[in-house]
């Protein structure tokens, strides 16, 4: 009786486990799959540029900084240093701004509801279903007369409008398992609402904020469509520096990927610092 009970019991754990290593197997080759263009990328760069043009490419060819030194001005180039200062500009200020202004607005929506906030948010999200080149001509053209042309607080403010509807529909969600009972304690004590948001609102929701400012930092610096039509020279931003290594002389394969490597450190850097914060943050308000 017990061996019957024992091998009746082992079957469904059998069947867990190997459910569960399966799982396993697609998740590292998801991963793996994901992190191969990212390597290849990289090995390219450390190539030369006759080697990283050859097809099939060779694994096996020398390795060299070339294509770094020619990205970084050391080969006699443009500098890429003001187009990463307009990009980090752009995108920290603009990530600042959307947390200053879709904190108070997600509580609004979800501690102190509004009336008929559900329509609200979906307000907010359906500002996002426009194309943003049916929105391009537009914002040239005042930006042509307000003389706003080529400036990077121009960028500054688009981000800002971009990304504040996402940031709003996310920290709704976040805000909304912040427990009431701790903030009506506070207005018991005299608490005001913007002490309410900064030492009890925020510490609480602090991993989706993360989470929030992580994305809409992503996709400010990611941005190159409004960088690309409304900036030249002064405010260039660095997805629209990538663009001038293809040229009417050919693509400088090493040397963009070299480019593209330096650039994509501030993000996974950004992602590396906060990895913990952005797991928590990305699950709050997943279970209700």
């Amino acid at each position: 009786m017990t061996a019957v009970t024992f091998t009746a019991s082992a079957g469904p754990v059998h069947r867990a486990r190997r459910r569960g290593a399966v799982l396993g197997l697609l998740a590292w080759g998801t991963g793996i799959a994901f992190f191969l263009p990212v390597a290849w990328m990289v090995l390219t760069s450390l190539h030369s540029e006759s080697d990283a043009a050859t097809n099939p490419p060779s694994l096996a060819a020398s390795l060299t900084l070339d294509g770094y030194r020619a990205f970084l001005g050391a080969g006699g180039g443009a500098s890429p240093w003001p187009s990463l200062i307009n990009s980090t500009t752009a995108s920290v200020v603009s990530t600042l701004l959307v947390l200053l202004l879709a904190l108070p607005a997600a509580y609004a929506l979800s501690i102190r509801p509004v009336r008929k906030w559900t329509d609200v948010l979906f307000f907010f999200l359906s500002t996002k279903m426009l194309p943003v080149v049916a929105g391009l001509l537009p914002v040239y053209l005042f930006a042509k007369n307000t003389g706003l042309l080529d400036n990077i607080w121009l960028l500054v403010v688009l981000y800002t409008s971009m990304n504040l509807p996402i940031a709003v529909w996310m920290m709704q969600s976040f805000l909304a398992d912040v427990p009431l009972s701790i903030i009506e304690a506070a207005q018991m004590d005299g608490a005001r609402l913007p002490t309410i948001l900064s030492r009890i609102v925020a510490p609480i929701a602090g991993p989706g904020i993360a989470a929030t400012a992580l994305i809409c930092f992503i996709f400010s610096w990611n941005e190159m469509l409004f960088a690309r039509v409304l900036t030249g020279v002064t405010a260039q931003t660095a997805p629209v520096f990538l663009t001038g290594f293809v040229t009417s002389q050919g693509l400088f394969l090493a040397q963009l990927c070299a480019a593209s490597t330096v650039i994509s450190l501030p993000v996974l850097a950004a992602g590396f610092a906060a990895q913990d914060k952005l797991v928590q943050g990305l699950s709050l308000g997943a279970v209700k």
